[in-house]
C-alpha cells in the first residue's frame, strides 16, 4: 500500500475503538486475530461494509475463554465504540453523541498509535466470502441479541425447596428413574434471544403426496428447495447468504451448529435436479460460494470433520451427476464441470466412483 493510498483509507475507513480490554485478550476483525497488548484501543482504516468482530477473555494460565462476536456493517468514516466489562467479562456498547462523534473525529492522530491497522492483505478474500451477506439476511439470522456465542448460553430456572419436593414427587409418580441427587440440579434453559435463528429445512414432499411422488421427491430434493426459497427467502439468491452466514459463524465464530446447517443446506442444493434449470443464476453462484469456501476450510476439518462420512465427495457428486445428465444451461454445465476438475486436480477426489447405496445418510433434511 502506498501513501496516498494509506492517506485515503486513514481519512475515508471507520474506526472501532476498543476500550479497556485485558492484556492478552484475544481480538478478532475478519479473517485476522492477535492478542491484546498493552497500547491497544481498537483498529483503524477499517473499509466500509460488512465485518465480524470477535474476542475472548483469557485467564491467568493463558487459557482462553469461548470466543464471542458480532457482525457490523461499517459506514464510511465511523466510529463505533465499545468498553470491556470485567464483571460480565464481555463488551457492551458505548453510545457517542455527535459532540464526542466530532471530538474522536478531532482526536484521531491522537489516537493513532493505539490503534491497529486493518489487514488490507485479506480483504478481497473477506468480501468474496460474504458478497451474498446483505443487511436482511443479518437480521433474519442473527441472534436477536445480536452477539454470536460459539458455546451455548443457559440460565438456570428459579427454584426453591417447595419446587423441588413438587418435581422429585412428580418424577416419581411418572416411574421416571430421576434419583434424588439430579431432583435437586438446576433445571437449565437456553438464554432467550442467544440462538441463531436459522432457517428450518421443510420436508422433501407435500403432505398428501402419493408414493410415486414421495419416490420422485426423495431423488429430487427440487420441491423442498423451492419451499425453502418461498418460505425464508425474498430471492432465490439469499439462501447463499445463509450458506455463507454458516460458514462464517463456523469457522470463524467457531459455532459447530452453524457447520451443521451449512451441511444441511449445501447438500439440499446440491441433490436438485429440477432446479438447475428453473435456477441458473443461483446455482452459477453456488458453484462460485463452495470455491471460495473449500480453499478456507482448514486442513484439520477436512480430516477430522468434512471427509468424515465423506460428506463434501458423496454430496458434490450428486450436483455434478445431475449437471450431466440434466437439461440445463450449458454455461452452467461446463462451470460445474470445471469445478470437478479443479476439485480432482487440487483434492485427489474421485466423483466418478458411484456412490455407495448401503452407506449411511450423512445430512437429514427433512
Amino acid at each position: 500500500m502506498n501513501q496516498d493510498q494509506a492517506q485515503v483509507l486513514f481519512h475515508e475507513g471507520a474506526i472501532l475503538v476498543f476500550l479497556d480490554v485485558p492484556l492478552g485478550t484475544e481480538f478478532g476483525i475478519d479473517w485476522n486475530s492477535w492478542n491484546v497488548g498493552p497500547k491497544f484501543k481498537g483498529v483503524k482504516m477499517i473499509p466500509p461494509g460488512l465485518h465480524f468482530i470477535y474476542y475472548s477473555a483469557t485467564n491467568s494460565d493463558h487459557q482462553a475463554a469461548p470466543r464471542s462476536g458480532f457482525f457490523y456493517n461499517f459506514k464510511a468514516k465511523e466510529v463505533l465504540v465499545k468498553r470491556w466489562d470485567r464483571a460480565a467479562e464481555d463488551v457492551i456498547t458505548e453510545t457517542i453523541s455527535t459532540e464526542n462523534q466530532e471530538q474522536f473525529e478531532a482526536n484521531k492522530k491522537e489516537m493513532d498509535p493505539f490503534l491497529g491497522v486493518y489487514p488490507y492483505e485479506n480483504y478481497k478474500k473477506w468480501v468474496s466470502m460474504t458478497n451474498h451477506m446483505t443487511d436482511d439476511v443479518i437480521r433474519t439470522l442473527e441472534p436477536l441479541e445480536g452477539k454470536i456465542l460459539s458455546v451455548t448460553e443457559f440460565l438456570s430456572e428459579r427454584s426453591t425447596s417447595q419446587s423441588r419436593k413438587a418435581a422429585k414427587e412428580k418424577a416419581e409418580e411418572e416411574g421416571s428413574e430421576q434419583t434424588s441427587d439430579d431432583s435437586r440440579l438446576p433445571t437449565m434453559q437456553q438464554k432467550e434471544g442467544s440462538q441463531i435463528r436459522f432457517s428450518a429445512i421443510p420436508k422433501k414432499y407435500p403432505e398428501n403426496a402419493s408414493p410415486a411422488e414421495i419416490t420422485k421427491y426423495n431423488m429430487d430434493s427440487s420441491y423442498a428447495l423451492e419451499k425453502m426459497i418461498e418460505l425464508n427467502y425474498r430471492t432465490d439468491l439469499e439462501i447463499l447468504g445463509e450458506i455463507q452466514f454458516s460458514f462464517i459463524c463456523f469457522i470463524v465464530g467457531q459455532v459447530y451448529d452453524a457447520f451443521d446447517q451449512w451441511k444441511k443446506l449445501v447438500h439440499l442444493l446440491c441433490s436438485c435436479e429440477g432446479a438447475l434449470k428453473n435456477h441458473t443464476e443461483l446455482y452459477a453462484q453456488f458453484i462460485s460460494v463452495l470455491h471460495y469456501q473449500v480453499r478456507e476450510i482448514p486442513e484439520d476439518f477436512f480430516v477430522d470433520i468434512v471427509s468424515a462420512n465423506n460428506f463434501l465427495t458423496s454430496t458434490m457428486q450428486i450436483l455434478f451427476s445431475n449437471m450431466e445428465s440434466g437439461d440445463i444451461d450449458e454455461g452452467l454445465r461446463k462451470r460445474g464441470l470445471n469445478f470437478r476438475e479443479h476439485l480432482t486436480k487440487k483434492f485427489k477426489w474421485d466423483f466418478m466412483e458411484e456412490p455407495d447405496e448401503d452407506a449411511p445418510v450423512v445430512v437429514e433434511t427433512e
